[in-house]
């Protein structure tokens, strides 16, 4: 396993001025998203916007360091801008160059981030460099779907097959995780209008934290993570949501849904000394 490794997942809401902008719309606020919602549905058959129109409210990651440590973190608009939390988030990548891993990232949040930072005038070489300025990255970058740098772990599971895409929702449940546990994205505009920022950076934490499971299992699936490793990462993960007061709730359900499959079973048993 390559350290340092950096889990993320963004959450949005439609870019209401922007969208009104784009399609020359001359409505009153209110009305902006149901009419947005409509030319959507005309052009896609679907409700999901196109991704320059998602505005982030919120990236939660989880880094694991060199020695091992994790630190779970959340930039939401509760504190920053837009264009704040991509700063602090794009940051990350010039100090650091860590293994990136997402549930469908390639397809959604990294074109997101790209559009947005773009939009708000940002530059981000060290995550969007393909090799124009350190040659190196040609060769292992953030963006090709093929290298180690991202690992997007819908598209490898799915062995980059579109037809075999799942949701992680249900990758998690399968394998003993807590998943959603009866949210959704669709809470997330309910969440931010309310200002209830610790059920937003809650949620998106427990994504985040369903990615790194998912990942540690993929790991030992192909052979870089020895089964006493995986082990010791479970443990460890278990022992540092202990000390999250926020994310009791996930713990408590990881511990009710690992009974269901035999290899999680004994994730919250106490080792014999």
């Amino acid at each position: 396993m390559r350290l340092p490794i950096l889990i993320f997942d963004i959450e949005t809401l439609t870019d209401l001025k922007s969208g009104a902008h784009l399609y020359h719309l001359d409505l009153p606020e209110a009305d902006l998203e149901q009419a947005l919602m409509k030319l959507r549905r005309q052009e896609s058959g679907a409700d999901f916007q196109r991704l320059p129109l998602h505005e982030i409210v919120c990236i939660s990651g989880l880094w694991i360091d060199e020695n091992g440590a994790m630190t779970l973190f959340s930039f939401s608009r509760e504190q920053y801008s837009e264009a704040e939390i991509l700063k602090k988030f794009l940051s990350i990548f010039d100090k650091r160059h860590p293994t990136l891993v997402s549930w469908n990232g390639s397809q959604f949040d990294l074109p997101v981030i790209l559009f947005r930072a773009m939009y708000h005038g940002l530059s981000a070489p060290s995550l969007f460099d393909q090799g124009e300025i350190d040659q190196q990255k040609r060769y292992n970058n953030y963006q090709n779907r093929y290298h180690q740098r991202h690992v997007d772990l819908m598209d490898a599971m799915a062995m980059f097959n579109g037809r075999h895409f799942q949701k992680l929702d249900d990758v998690a449940h399968l394998l003993g995780f807590p998943g959603k546990r009866g949210d959704g994205a669709y809470h997330v505009p309910e969440y931010v209008r309310a200002q209830q920022w610790l059920k937003l950076t809650s949620y998106c934490e427990g994504d985040v934290l369903n990615t790194w499971l998912i990942y540690l299992r993929w790991l030992l699936l192909k052979g870089q993570l020895l089964a006493e490793d995986h082990r010791y990462w479970v443990q460890a993960t278990i022992q540092y949501l202990q000390h999250q007061p926020q994310h009791a709730d996930f713990l408590q359900v990881w511990r009710e849904t690992s009974q269901h499959t035999e290899f999680t079973a004994t994730d919250f048993i106490s080792p014999t000394p």
